[in-house]
């Protein structure tokens, strides 16, 4: 029988996402391990609205706060390592990897190794105001793994915010915010992206390779896998 780490999941960031990180964690599982097999897993789930909230006022110290409460727990319950659900909230990874002793898989690097296994140096980058606007993940792609990040122009970045806070989160998937999204790559394609990342753990929701004439990276799905790679290697 193959040993299998206990992946913690901090989740709820919206459960939207959070769900299809525990779908695409056990399908991964069951695939490599046959018959029916699952993973294990611990998972630490938010109101989200409480998160939201906190976001939008500001009040980074105090969601600092609850995801070292959150990362605690899961340590506590025997997580061999954390898998943070969601991109906004890797602005306070800081403080969860300070509050525990085991590890945390940043939601950046395998989608930035994803990308550079591709060949590709120059990438457009969607998610919510605070992931586009903000140095946490741009500047860990950028520093760390030496990718160019270009990021929507100022009105298309608050048209793609206002789609994942106002329907996204909410399961709501439109074909008008497709299209929306759409223009938006094609924006980003004209100025030079080879590739567009998709993220925000929600945008998997609403634009696949479909929807982009250059290839996508869905780090909803590039995080999972990875935390499947790592929980089977021990």
């Amino acid at each position: 029988m193959t040993h299998q780490a206990i992946i913690g999941l901090i989740g709820g960031m919206s459960w939207e996402s959070s769900a299809q990180y525990y779908r695409l964690i056990n399908e991964a599982v069951r695939d490599r391990l046959g018959g029916v097999a699952s993973a294990r897993v611990l998972m630490w789930s938010f109101d989200f609205s409480e998160i939201e909230a906190l976001q939008h006022a500001g009040r980074w110290p105090e969601l600092s706060r609850r995801l070292a409460d959150a990362a605690r727990a899961l340590e506590a319950g025997g997580a061999d390592f954390l898998v943070l659900c969601t991109n906004t909230m890797h602005r306070e990874v800081e403080a969860i990897e300070a509050a525990v002793h085991i590890p945390l898989l940043h939601i950046a690097d395998p989608t930035a190794e994803a990308i550079k296994a591709a060949g590709l140096t120059t990438v457009g980058l969607l998610g919510t105001a605070f992931t586009m606007e903000h140095d946490f993940y741009r500047g860990r792609l950028e520093k760390t793994h030496g990718l160019t990040v270009l990021v929507p122009e100022a009105d298309d970045r608050a048209a793609v915010h206002e789609v994942i806070y106002r329907e996204l989160v909410a399961g709501q998937v439109l074909g008008a915010s497709r299209e929306i999204y759409r223009a938006v790559i094609a924006r980003l394609v004209a100025r030079g992206a080879q590739a567009v990342i998709l993220g925000c753990t929600e945008i998997m929701l609403l634009i696949g390779a479909e929807d982009s004439s250059v290839p996508v990276f869905d780090t909803t799905e590039l995080h999972a896998l990875a935390a499947v790679e790592r929980a089977l290697a021990g």
